[in-house]
């Protein structure tokens, strides 16, 4: 990885990073936060309020677009934003007036969608996609992130292009592609918020999962794959362990993940050669995925002691440790028969929680507590205790999220295809309701925790860019005023 090590970081254009990393955390606490009042919600049904803008129909879709989008999507574009710029040795392409309209207009975005799940302004699909006049807006704002990240690549003085970029140019001109796509709909009227889509029945299922799955890959994996392949051998202070088997990483999953989609709709009217095609890519997407966590885990060869000592980049392993993990889920899940007891389940919401919040969260975590110092221009952050702090307090949040959810989801799945000695179904649905209260108990005291990881997060952060620094055993010495070596 090639890094301009002689000129000065003020060389480069870091005030957009600054918003985008403070827009991060807020997007990140606001979407934790409404993911917890939802968790209550499903446990304590009288939390809904009987107020139809804080039901759970419409607060669900503004917790997962706070989280994917806001959180995610801003973690997505400062990190970009920053390692395109030092692996290529020069500056962001239109300055800080393009990459400031792509900060203004991705927020706007994010108001304008948040505004319509609460007010019911959606398409009402299963994503809830938002409105035509939200998605043309995306489209512009996203045309103009991709002119600078391309650009910046093409006018880069490091003749190498670093491959964490090749997972960020994917994860940009693919979603794009699945967004344009996707929400392809006409307007009722100009003047008007209702709109209907291009395409219904099956091709509209297909369509939606088409980019519904591909949105995970190339949004929540390939996105964040570009930030592995960064900050990993950054904060360990080691090469990449292989160059090579992270470009047959890129390519595989670049080839195999866009035929994955076609799982999400087994036992529908579908046609059964299309349903297999799901399946069967979303086996053969094990063998890539784990070549990128081995290649991530083994980039700390040689460096192994330093997890005992450094509470950043243990966010930034385990987070691939997670990402391993819910890549073998994923395709367990799309054979057949084990998705005829997993679907509908909560044991699917184990599953993409497991990747949202140990996968993309704490590579976002890990990600962000790496350049606060750099761009405040601090010698270190304010605590690494709290750093540590955070690291357990949302790891237990997390394995009490998912355990829940596994255990529940399975119980789920057993209980709804049960039947007596004369073929009845044993378990009445409201039965099956009643079993999960305890589970969903668990889930919301798992999101409480982890919600209480991001705000001691957010104070650390605030300190370390106010400049003060905490003495604590074993930190090194910190002269007033000292800038960090880049």
């Amino acid at each position: 990885m090639t890094d301009q090590a002689s000129a000065s970081s003020s060389a480069y254009n870091e005030g957009v990073i600054r918003l985008l990393v403070i827009a991060t955390m807020f997007w990140g606490v606001a979407a934790f936060l409404v993911g917890v009042l939802i968790a209550l919600q499903l446990a304590y049904p009288v939390l809904n309020l009987d107020l139809e803008w804080f039901s759970f129909g419409r607060v669900r879709p503004l917790h997962t677009s706070g989280a994917i989008f806001g959180f995610g999507g801003n973690a997505l574009i400062a990190t970009s934003f920053y390692v395109v710029q030092r692996t290529g040795r020069t500056t962001l392409f239109g300055g800080e007036t393009l990459a400031g309209f792509v900060f203004v207009g991705y927020q706007l975005f994010l108001v304008m969608a948040g505004v319509g799940y609460l007010l019911g302004i959606t398409q009402g699909r299963e994503y809830a996609e938002p409105e035509w006049y939200v998605d043309l807006w995306l489209t512009l704002v996203w045309v103009v992130y991709l002119l600078v990240f391309l650009g910046t690549v093409m006018k880069r003085k490091e003749p190498h292009i670093y491959v964490a970029n090749w997972f960020f140019l994917s994860f940009i001109v693919t979603v794009a592609m699945l967004h344009i796509v996707n929400g392809l709909s006409l307007p009722v009227s100009w003047t008007g918020t209702k709109s209907y889509s291009l395409f219904s029945g099956v091709q509209d299922a297909l369509t939606q999962w088409w980019y519904g799955h591909n949105a995970v890959g190339f949004f929540l994996t390939a996105g964040f794959l570009g930030i592995m392949y960064y900050f990993i051998p950054k904060q360990a202070e080691r090469p990449v362990y292989s160059y090579r088997l992270s470009i047959i990483h890129f390519w595989s999953i670049i080839f195999l993940y866009i035929w994955a989609g076609p799982h999400h709709l087994f036992y529908t009217s579908l046609p059964d050669w299309a349903q297999t095609l799901g399946m069967t890519f979303s086996v053969m997407l094990w063998m890539p995925s784990w070549g990128g966590m081995i290649n991530g885990i083994m980039t700390l060869s040689g460096a192994w002691d330093k997890l005992r000592t450094d509470p950043v980049l243990r966010f930034l392993v385990v987070s691939v440790a997670f990402y391993g993990m819910s890549t073998f889920e994923g395709p367990l899940m799309s054979v057949k028969p084990v998705n005829a007891l997993s679907h509908w389940t909560d044991w699917t919401v184990g599953h993409s929680h497991s990747g949202a919040l140990g996968w993309v969260a704490f590579v976002s975590f890990g990600a962000v507590y790496f350049l606060v110092p750099k761009l405040w221009r601090r010698a270190r952050l304010y605590s690494e205790r709290l750093v540590s702090v955070h690291f357990w307090i949302a790891t237990i949040g997390i394995v009490l999220y998912i355990t829940a959810m596994w255990v529940s989801g399975i119980l789920q799945g057993l209980m709804w295809r049960a039947y007596d000695s004369l073929g009845f179904l044993q378990y009445a649905f409201i039965e099956t309701v009643e079993a999960m209260h305890p589970f969903y108990v668990i889930r919301a005291l798992g999101g409480v925790l982890f919600l209480i990881g991001s705000l001691v997060m957010v104070y650390n952060l605030i300190r370390t860019a106010r400049g003060d620094v905490r003495e604590e055993a074993g930190a090194p010495a910190v002269a007033p005023g000292m800038n960090p070596a880049e």
